[in-house]
């Protein structure tokens, strides 16, 4: 408490000496100050305050009601100062803090790491854990306080929750740069129906955006293949063997050297894949938290090669 002391006044130092003592004498040594000196700043603030402070008692004292008050008041400023400066410390890398994310596979594969990479150039200090998962999975686990921040595609709309960002990113069809259909704009599934394709599993957002043109086209499209994992079929799709539908999200690099291609879907019906960044609602956050979310939202705004 000694150092947090410091943002008091003169005659509040004084008086939280005092009250905690119970005597003039006593709060002088502890302040290594002469006892009228400590008494005279007794005096000043009941003046300025109106009011008694103390009941005198022959050579002791004690607080009355309002000083009682007075000190419940000053302790908890104290106290509430004591974990603000805890906070601040951490921008200074005093303290180490602990940031605890749930993602989906995408966003884990190069959005997430470039986040992190950016942030711990700012603040070393803080340790984060990462648990890659569905997008359902990531809802619950900050629901459930598992996770302090999820990184989610089309998470379920709940009370509990509380998005901080969201992006919406548009399906193509993934293929290799040598494809008859690499070079175009746009193209249609049904275009794509007599070519082996690998459709996302169900419970994964992106199939949830796709099945409204499945559903039209389900007599037409057959794929050869269902995964829940996006890089195996981005795997599958680079060895020539089938077309699957992606977003650019964790095929960032292999779009940017030219070894994939991303042809986007030209269908009405299907829906852009959105990504929300959630919280626990209601929580207050850590200041590590705090400052690891305005991170992520600058992060995302940054336009992505």
């Amino acid at each position: 408490m000694q150092r947090e002391t410091a943002i008091l006044s003169t005659s509040f130092r004084y008086f939280l000496a005092v009250a905690e003592v119970g005597s003039i004498r006593a709060a002088a040594k502890v302040l290594n100050i002469a006892p009228s000196a400590v008494n005279r700043q007794v005096l000043l603030l009941e003046r300025e305050i109106g009011i008694d402070l103390f009941e005198r008692l022959g050579r002791g004292l004690r607080l009355s009601e309002p000083g009682a008050v007075l000190l419940r008041q000053i302790r908890a400023i104290l106290e509430t100062f004591g974990e603000t400066k805890a906070d601040l410390d951490a921008f200074r890398g005093l303290k180490r803090g602990r940031v605890r994310i749930a993602t989906v596979e995408s966003i884990s594969v190069n959005v997430l790491p470039d986040i992190l990479a950016g942030f711990w150039a700012q603040f070393p200090g803080i340790e984060t854990a990462v648990t890659v998962t569905g997008s359902e999975a990531v809802a619950h686990l900050v629901e459930d306080g598992k996770a302090d921040i999820g990184f989610s595609f089309n998470p379920p709309t709940t009370s509990r929750l509380e998005p901080l960002y969201h992006r919406d990113y548009r399906i193509g069809a993934l293929m290799t740069p040598d494809h008859r259909c690499a070079g175009r704009a746009s193209i249609e599934l049904a275009e794509l129906a007599d070519e082996p394709l690998a459709l996302p599993a169900r419970g994964l957002s992106l199939r949830s955006a796709l099945d409204p043109a499945l559903v039209r086209l389900a007599r037409d499209v057959r794929p050869r293949l269902e995964s829940d994992s996006l890089r195996h079929m981005a795997g599958l799709v680079r060895r020539r063997q089938l077309i699957a539908f992606q977003t650019t999200v964790g095929i960032e690099r292999d779009l940017l050297d030219g070894s994939l291609v991303l042809v986007p879907l030209a269908d009405p019906d299907v829906e852009v894949d959105r990504l929300v960044v959630v919280a626990q609602a209601g929580r207050v956050p850590s200041l590590a938290l705090t400052v690891f979310c305005e991170h992520v939202k600058a992060a995302l705004e940054l336009p992505r090669s």
